[in-house]
């Protein structure tokens, strides 16, 4: 293929269909591969391609004609032209102006607090959404972490973690109670695999009608799902069963539950495709059309008065994917392990190092420890650690075993020395500890159910491998649980040669603008090549750029 420079397009219809002419304004036009690259890097304003000499140049003063009539003697020919795109320009301004943010760009809620105070704080500083990582953490631990974000930002939009706890339903319960009583109005809901109660009852809190009759939830969920039969229950209205048991029980009024029959559980909702963490490794170019496809029929179906939005996460890692996200018809895009390894982040320097050199092969899927007797697994990272392979036995012996005392010997050996490090009933008094203070049910029904105290004990490796991961502990890298999907490898990729190649560059609000920018540069890209003009590589190609440049785009 020839170079823009070189091109040989004698024919208007050569470029596309467009036919048109410039008459620059200022500067002549220049042709240039540098002057080529800035202008489409500079989003700020506008581009026009033109003719010239048998090839490309481009400037972006000009006075344009479309279609028929004389043009002026010093008029070139059009070939091409993309507006200004800037950052705030993506996604759905509805989900920017109901969140109070100015880019449609949120940061997940990775668990046991990697979502961290510090990058909750920054992300939300910067004009976009963060959530953070309540799963995992103590009731105790997330009232800390309110308090410091509620005193830090004020009235500056932010969230917090709802995870679904099928195993401790009273811990569920218990963060929602926090929740409303400390006037935390925005979760992200995560992993469910079924509505419950709480995440109703968050939801219909003090549901009202305002002066104009309008319907009022001040409590607003971003729920994640993978599966389109949980999709559709968070597009539905709350279930009735479950409103009645709110009524019955004073939490909200017979009138308040006809209301909630108007609402959507969830206003936006993101199709969570090859993530880290919990995933079901979905595809998102069939799973994002499904879920728009599910929201146009769910809005007639119910005829809400509210848009609903669909999002995109799993795989958001570089300006290419985000921008087919956003093509797509994605409302706004999530990443989640690309910041595990900013110094924000409520990891260690080892586990920002060891993602850093991550690969998009060196991840694989583990049991998870939320949902270990249910089979459930998540994506972890493989490279550098022995975590998977050994929480993969532990659902093995899981599955074939009835009690600890039905673990073969040579197991057990290998057990107490490699993955416990300690006799199984000394593990089995920390975990007595545990939950006696998290949840004494736990072990009233171990004690009378052998299967469910293995189960216990085997989670008490599994929970600690992601803490030991946060805290860098270094007699125990090798079980190191590092959640990750393979838009971390992506990444790496991306931002090889950049100042964001070494892990201590990495701060997740310079991470998160360069990919918005980044974003803008790729679609204009995509609007120049659907007019038909053939951008060399070093042309179009995206990459990083300094802090100091992107306060160009982001002040």
């Amino acid at each position: 293929m020839h170079s823009p420079t070189q091109s040989k397009l004698s024919a208007p219809t050569a470029a596309g269909q467009l036919s048109g002419y410039v008459t620059p304004l200022g500067a002549a036009p220049r042709s240039d591969r540098d002057s080529l690259r800035s202008a489409v890097a500079d989003i700020c304003r506008p581009v026009y391609f033109v003719f010239q000499n048998g090839g490309y140049a481009v400037t972006h003063d000009a006075s344009v004609q479309i279609g028929g009539g004389e043009p002026r003697p010093d008029a070139l020919r059009l070939a091409g032209f993309s507006g200004p795109l800037l950052p705030e320009h993506l996604g759905d301004p509805t989900f920017c102006d109901d969140h109070g943010i100015r880019y449609a760009y949120m940061t997940g809620s990775m668990a046991n607090g990697i979502a961290s105070v510090e990058l909750v704080d920054a992300v939300a500083r910067a004009g976009m959404l963060s959530f953070f990582g309540a799963a995992g953490k103590t009731v105790a631990q997330v009232t800390e972490a309110v308090e410091r974000l509620k005193a830090s930002l004020g009235e500056l939009p932010f969230g917090f973690n709802l995870i679904h706890s099928p195993h401790e339903p009273a811990t569920e319960a218990g963060v929602v109670e926090l929740y409303l009583q400390s006037g935390i109005r925005l979760v992200e809901a995560s992993a469910y695999l079924d509505i419950t109660l709480p995440v109703v009852r968050y939801r219909v809190h003090g549901i009202h009608r305002d002066a104009e009759g309008k319907v009022v939830a001040p409590c607003a969920i971003v729920a994640k799902a993978s599966r389109i039969e949980v999709a559709t229950k968070w597009f539905s209205p709350p279930p009735e069963a479950m409103l009645a048991r709110l009524v019955k029980s004073g939490d909200i009024t017979a009138e308040q539950a006809e209301l909630a029959q108007q609402i959507p559980l969830a206003q936006d909702l993101t199709a969570e495709a090859d993530s880290g963490g919990h995933t079901d490794n979905r595809p998102a170019l069939t799973m994002l059309p499904t879920f728009l496809a599910l929201r146009d029929r769910l809005r007639r179906q119910y005829g809400y008065t509210m848009p609903l939005r669909v999002g995109a996460a799993g795989g958001i890692a570089t300006p290419q994917a985000a921008a087919a996200a956003f093509a797509m018809g994605a409302a706004y895009v999530v990443t989640g392990s690309i910041n595990q390894a900013c110094v924000e982040s409520g990891s260690s320097d080892t586990v920002r190092k060891m993602l850093a050199e991550a690969q998009q092969a060196d991840i694989t899927m583990a049991p998870a420890a939320d949902m270990f007797e249910m089979g459930v697994k998540l994506q972890v990272l493989k490279r550098g650690t022995m975590f998977a392979m050994r929480a993969g036995k532990l659902f093995e012996l899981y599955r074939q075993c009835g009690s600890i005392d039905e673990i073969p010997a040579k197991d057990l050996q290998m057990l107490e020395k490699t993955v416990f490090r300690a006799p199984l009933a000394e593990i089995w008094d920390k975990t007595v500890r545990f939950f006696s203070e998290r949840d004494p049910s736990q072990i009233e029904r171990a004690e009378r159910d052998g299967k469910h105290k293995m189960a216990l004990i085997f989670r008490w490796y599994l929970g600690l491998s992601s803490r030991w991961a946060n805290l860098g502990e270094p007699t125990r890298q090798m079980d190191y649980q590092v959640w990750c999907g393979p838009a971390m490898g992506a990444f790496n990729e991306w931002v090889k040669g950049s100042s964001l190649e070494s892990p201590e560059n990495r701060h997740v609000v310079s991470v998160a603008q360069n990919l918005l920018y980044g974003t803008a540069v790729a679609t204009r890209v995509g609007h120049l090549r659907s007019q038909g003009i053939r951008l060399s590589d070093d042309v179009s190609r995206v990459v990083p750029i300094e802090p100091e440049q992107l306060e160009e785009y982001f002040h």
